[in-house]
């Protein structure tokens, strides 16, 4: 077979492919940039979800765990517990009645037969039978006890007694062991043996196993015997005992859901209804090996049904345990720390409870990391995840393409703005031959050229219109220091995100688009410390108070000293300097001296170091943002000493200014050294 593709052209409606890694990436990218913490960014990832290439919403834990929590109070707002039981007396009442109907056509029939003898046994029977059913217990086990030792007389009210009696045991039988109710209930002697024996040998194999001892039958051998009763059809021994702990401790939610009155009555009930003591006693028995043997299952809940839908023990059970699975669910997603914890959950139990959509998202959750890590982006590192060089890079990039879409075009139009003609570094790009150009040839162009002109075949007649020349560049070298202010109040107004995504961008242009140049970083708060280039993604704010700049710009001198080129010091600040450094006495140290509102010492002693970048040619742009009166004034200062320049922008702006001036203190440098040439 032979792979076909057609092609088209664009009309607006297609969609292009965009890599989700990257997509996924990308909606790290801010939150990465903000704390550096790749565990951290995942986390809140996973919480608030994200949106896929295709538009397809992936949900987040924090809305997952909303639906359920209304799921949740939908189930205990529909079902109400104490209704079965208003039900239940109703129904006796009813067999009651239709006994004492049955009791008076018995006496009518005697009277109306002449018969005194007849009609004197009759009353007496009767009233004997009348005075039993007015001594019936008020409670529903005592009624029911009571009915079942009364001989009735009303064969409409026996069957109607026996019926109700049947649906009781059912609804215990199911509440108990759901897939077992038949077997439990059924007349067959036979039958309620076979129940009796299975319980009995899953009981001895549940306490020999807490014991230590060898387990006698084997799982097999039991499942050989009983695994009729079990259609869900168990692999392990504690697969078994999970689905009958998750059944039974629903049992246990609802009845402790009860008033103890009606717990009470519920117990006795169930006693009258089972009169074999043996299956009622390996019940029992199983339930509190189960509470030992699977202490996770959930016992001990309890919920509080607001609804006006009667319920029966079994549909309260039902109930209690999906209520349950809703509660661990919800307790897992709430303890999910990492996308790897996720790769546990039951996407069954998702899919039941929040429906195919959250299934999906959890399990596209639960393979973040994993993507990430197989693209390379992230690694492990002593159990915590760590941006790679490439996941840096990726950073960067996006960054710079962020701050990039937002300039004006008709500010700087293509951005970096080059010469044709020959120079130092060839663009890749060429151009046709015009008189006065370098005869700088692209051999290859220039013969591709005169093949499509006149075909194929040897000698290559080349002709003047054939002729390509290679473009280059004329480059220059800029030495810039980057001072980001990482004082406590950058966070506390928010600037500190726009801040650093300047950093970063910064760092990625000149990395890739200007590799010659040199772009140092320093932080500076109480007081300054230079920033490696990989450290940049982790860099945080300083939780101190202070804003040294005389000792930032200390640094950034010296760091560019000894630095070819246009030397450049970009500021990046919202408060005036409130520390500096000062001498220690007796000693070779500094120590720091801060105070707010600024006080002349220290401004004194950071205009002194703006003079000495002065005079070692070292021009300081600042970029303020959200600059008050006195920033702005002390700045002022500092321009007219230093003849850099001043920003007061915002962090919406910030990027917008620092990358114009960047490229264009390039290009003006670059028209100097070609007029100088």
């Amino acid at each position: 077979m032979t792979s076909r593709w057609s092609y088209r052209r664009w009309d607006g409606t297609q969609r292009g492919f965009e890599d989700e890694i990257d997509a996924l990436f990308s909606e790290l990218s801010d939150d990465l940039l903000y704390h550096g913490d790749p565990d951290a960014a995942l986390r809140r990832l996973l919480n608030s979800g994200f949106e896929r290439p295709d538009g397809e919403r992936v949900q987040g834990l924090r809305e997952m765990m909303e639906r359920l929590r209304q799921q949740r109070q939908e189930e205990l707002d529909r079902g109400d517990l104490g209704g079965a039981f208003d039900e239940i007396a109703q129904e006796l009442e009813q067999v009651i009645a239709e006994e004492r109907s049955g009791l008076e056509a018995l006496a009518d029939d005697a009277r109306n037969s002449g018969d005194d003898r007849r009609r004197e046994v009759t009353d007496e029977v009767v009233a004997e039978r009348g005075l039993e059913l007015e001594l019936l217990p008020p409670d529903l086990a005592g009624r029911v006890r009571g009915l079942q030792q009364y001989d009735f007389t009303s064969s409409e009210a026996r069957e109607h007694f026996e019926q109700l009696m049947e649906r009781l045991r059912e609804e215990v039988a199911k509440s108990w062991f759901d897939q077992m109710s038949d077997a439990m209930t059924s007349p067959d002697p036979e039958q309620l043996e076979r129940v009796r024996q299975m319980l009995d040998s899953l009981n001895r194999m549940i306490e020999q196993r807490e014991a230590g001892e060898p387990i006698d039958p084997s799982f097999e051998d039991f499942m050989g015997q009983f695994g009729d009763f079990f259609p869900a059809n168990p692999q392990t021994l504690d697969e078994l005992l999970e689905q009958f702990a998750a059944q039974m401790a629903a049992v246990q939610a609802a009845l402790d859901s009860l008033s103890p009155e009606q717990r009470a009555q519920l117990q006795a009930l169930a006693d009258s209804l089972f009169e074999d003591m043996d299956l009622r006693w390996q019940v029992d028995r199983l339930a509190q090996n189960l509470q030992q043997a699977v202490p996770g299952a959930g016992w001990g809940r309890r919920y509080r049904f607001n609804g006006s839908d009667p319920m029966g023990l079994a549909d309260a059970a039902a109930a209690a345990r999906r209520l349950g699975e809703m509660d661990q669910l919800e307790q897992f997603l709430r303890s999910a720390s990492s996308p790897g914890a996720l790769a546990e959950v039951d996407l069954d139990q998702v899919a039941k409870h929040l429906g195919d959509d959250a299934a999906r998202s959890l399990d596209s959750l639960a393979r973040l990391a994993k993507q990430l890590e197989e693209a390379g982006l992230i690694e492990q590192k002593e159990g915590r995840y760590e941006l790679t060089a490439l996941g840096i890079r990726k950073i960067g990039q996006r960054a710079l393409s962020d701050l990039f879409s937002k300039l004006a075009k008709d500010r700087l139009g293509a951005h970096p703005q080059t010469f044709v003609g020959t120079g130092h570094e060839p663009e890749g790009q060429t151009k046709p031959y015009e008189f006065g150009d370098p005869f700088n040839i692209d051999i290859q162009r220039t013969v591709h050229n005169a093949v499509r002109r006149s075909g194929t075949g040897t000698p290559v007649h080349l002709a003047p219109e054939d002729f390509e020349i290679s473009r280059t560049e004329h480059l220059t070298r800029t030495s810039t220091v980057l001072m980001v202010d990482l004082s406590l109040s950058m966070p506390m107004r928010d600037n500190f995100l726009a801040a650093k995504k300047v950093a970063i961008a910064l760092h990625t242009l000149i990395s890739t688009r200007f590799p010659r140049d040199f772009l140092g970083l320093v932080g500076f708060s109480e007081v300054a410390r230079e920033i490696k280039p990989e450290e940049l993604p982790e860099v945080s704010w300083d939780f101190v108070y202070g804003t040294n700049m005389q000792h930032g710009l200390l640094l950034s001198r010296r760091m560019l000293a000894h630095r070819p080129g246009t030397k450049q010091i970009i500021m990046i600040t919202d408060g005036e300097p409130t520390a500096h450094l000062v001498p220690q006495a007796g000693g070779d140290g500094y120590d720091v001296f801060f105070n707010y509102p600024p006080v002349p010492e220290t401004v004194r002693a950071t205009l002194s170091e703006v003079v000495r970048c002065t005079r070692a040619g070292i021009m300081i742009n600042t970029f303020m943002i959200d600059a008050n009166r006195s920033l702005q004034g002390f700045v002022e200062q500092m321009t007219k000493l230093n003849r850099g320049r001043a920003f007061f922008t915002t962090p919406e702006t910030l990027g917008d200014y620092v990358l114009v001036d960047f490229l264009e203190n390039r290009r003006t440098s670059r028209h100097a050294t070609r007029r100088g040439a």
